[in-house]
């Protein structure tokens, strides 16, 4: 099992005994054409458009920042281990070769340091970055905590979002197209049955709910009651009159100041204790 690791070290501390092959500076140029896909990459699909930019700038400036890569089958061959857009804008810009580092990784390494160069980069959608976690559980028996520690986030933030795996197709196709968010999708997994859910993922989307709306509406399908707002605390100046009050009748005061003038409220549990603050009080 591979040694805990965190994102602020950096990716090139995140593979422990690895050796650079290297060349010079420690950096190899290697053709395009010799570098494949992580088969653990968590991200599903580059959109053209987003690769639009920094394909402008790999045209102009070359890949600036080198691809992490460990061998492949041959030694001419390298699996990608991070960098897979700069080596998308590489192929787009037509170059021939990239600037890579060698490192020997695993299996479950490759998907680690895919997790975390794209967490780092916000390149996953949630069910993407659910996806990896999921493959990190299940295939290499890590638990959440180990997650966790391996990909930088707390132990609830990656239980909560393997919890989006369980939700319908609709409200993960909803999700993927930014239609609502993760923060939505959590509150509609409170409802339990799948009708539940999908009817009320029509309901956010034809109100355009915002996630305290949909929570709320989740309580009330659920027969949850709202939380009742505290009550707002009494000024000092205010309880300490209270308190005078309630000293010289000897019974519970309420009293509330508003803009113009206030309220004041003397409670009583019975006749007799009416007639002795009627007694005190009009002597």
């Amino acid at each position: 099992m591979a040694p805990k690791s965190g994102l602020g070290r950096g990716l090139d501390a995140l593979i422990p005994g690895g050796e650079k092959t290297a060349v010079g500076d420690g950096v190899l140029q290697v053709a395009v054409e010799a570098v494949f896909p992580n088969p653990r990459q968590p991200r599903g699909t580059l959109h053209p458009e987003d690769l639009e930019e920094l394909t402008a700038s790999v045209r102009e400036h070359g890949v600036l920042q080198p691809l992490i890569v460990t061998t492949g089958k041959s030694s001419e061959q390298y699996i990608l281990i991070a960098g897979e857009r700069r080596l998308q804008a590489a192929r787009l810009a037509g170059l021939s070769s990239v600037p890579v580092i060698v490192r020997q990784a695993t299996d479950q390494q490759r998907l680690e340091l895919a997790i975390i160069e794209n967490v780092q980069r916000a390149d996953l959608n949630p069910l993407e970055e659910a996806e990896a976690y999921r493959q990190l559980a299940e295939d290499f028996n890590l638990s959440h905590e180990e997650i966790a520690a391996r990909v930088g986030k707390s132990r609830v933030a990656v239980t909560n979002t393997l919890r989006l795996l369980k939700l319908p197709d609709s409200i993960k196709n909803a999700l993927i197209e930014g239609r609502i968010s993760e923060g939505h999708a959590r509150a509609l997994l409170a409802l339990v049955a799948v009708p539940a859910q999908t009817a009320a993922l029509h309901t956010v989307l034809a109100k355009e709910l915002n996630v305290r709306q949909t929570e709320e509406l989740v309580r009330k399908l659920t027969g949850e009651k709202t939380p009742p707002k505290p009550k707002p605390a009494t000024p000092p100046d205010i309880a300490e009159l209270e308190e005078r009050l309630r000293t010289a009748l000897g019974t519970k005061v309420t009293l509330r100041s508003g803009r113009k003038g206030g309220m004041l409220t003397i409670h009583y549990y019975s006749n007799e204790e009416l007639d002795a603050l009627m007694g005190r009080l009009l002597k």
